[in-house]
């Protein structure tokens, strides 16, 4: 197969998995490697071929697909034993989905810079089940982004530069704070319908079903799982989001500001995940608001 339908995946879990079904879909032939073994036999199931590990990962294809949770796994991935460095020349193009800070994308592109390769980070705007429909905000060279387009857009509709190395991340990021917000205050109100005797269905079919300009997409999702209780099968849970929402967080300080808003969100976030609800979607914030919220009377 010819080197342009050939792409090597690394990280085959949630977005991962993903990914992985649409490039096979499309005819890519796909190289894969995960540290998780069932991962690994999840990718073989789909039809790709499995690459011992990272370095022999590079050695079979140029352009490479990372999914990985944080930007430790990140880091071994490119320069631990075995890693993507040691295979690397200037026709590589290492592009990553993974949702980090931009100082650790730019850390990564620093380091593949030293192999003349290059480095995009695009960071997924959009569920899983929306793939297909994802955006994803790119930050990187023209080249390098104009090389990886065609591949990304088997699980995207659009791919956008933004910027240089990082800039994707920043964009995620900053719509991280604004999904932890809407979240917090959609979980409160849902909570407050109980506090002051209102029907908390009839609250949510009511406003869910209307043109008002506080309804969103987020609300309609996150109310829905509050008054039918639906937390343990998570669209996206309150661990992540805590993660997400402290490295947005965190790139603000380092910009010199402080977020308000989002900051007293993420301190009520990582008091439920203190509860014991980490593992549960980020409607089940819910949960710490009805525990302070008592109802009347």
């Amino acid at each position: 197969m010819e080197q342009n339908k050939r792409v090597g995946l690394i990280g085959v879990g949630t977005m991962g998995k993903c990914m992985l079904e649409r490039l096979i879909a499309a005819d890519y032939e796909v190289v894969a490697y995960d540290a998780y073994a069932p991962a690994r036999t999840y990718a073989s199931e789909k039809g790709a071929a499995i690459a011992a590990d990272p370095q022999d990962l590079a050695n079979r294809v140029t352009l490479i697909l990372m999914s990985l949770p944080n930007a430790n796994i990140i880091m071994d991935v490119i320069s631990g034993e075995r890693g993507l460095m040691s295979a690397l020349t200037a026709e590589h193009i290492v592009v990553d989905t993974s949702t980090v800070s931009p100082g650790a994308s730019q850390q990564g592109a620093r380091l593949l810079a030293a192999r003349g390769a290059s480095y995009v980070d695009t960071s997924i705007l959009g569920r899983p089940s929306a793939v297909g429909n994802w955006l994803l905000p790119a930050g990187g060279s023209e080249a390098a982004i104009a090389v990886a387009t065609p591949v990304l857009l088997t699980f995207a509709k659009r791919v956008v530069r933004v910027g240089e190395v990082g800039a994707g991340n920043a964009l995620k990021l900053l719509n991280q704070l604004m999904f932890s917000v809407i979240n917090g205050v959609s979980a409160e109100v849902m909570a407050l319908t109980d506090a002051i005797g209102v029907d908390k269905k009839a609250f949510y079919e009511v406003v869910a079903s209307s043109d008002a300009a506080t309804v969103s997409g987020l609300f309609r999702e996150t109310a829905k799982r509050i008054v039918h209780e639906q937390y343990d099968d998570p669209t996206f849970t309150i661990e992540l989001l805590c993660k997400d929402a402290g490295l947005g967080i965190e790139m603000a300080k380092e910009a010199g500001v402080t977020p308000l808003i989002a900051g007293f969100v993420q301190m009520l976030n990582e008091n439920a995940k203190g509860k014991g609800l980490g593992k549960q979607d980020t409607s089940a914030l819910a949960k710490v608001f009805q525990e302070h919220y008592r109802p009347i009377g």
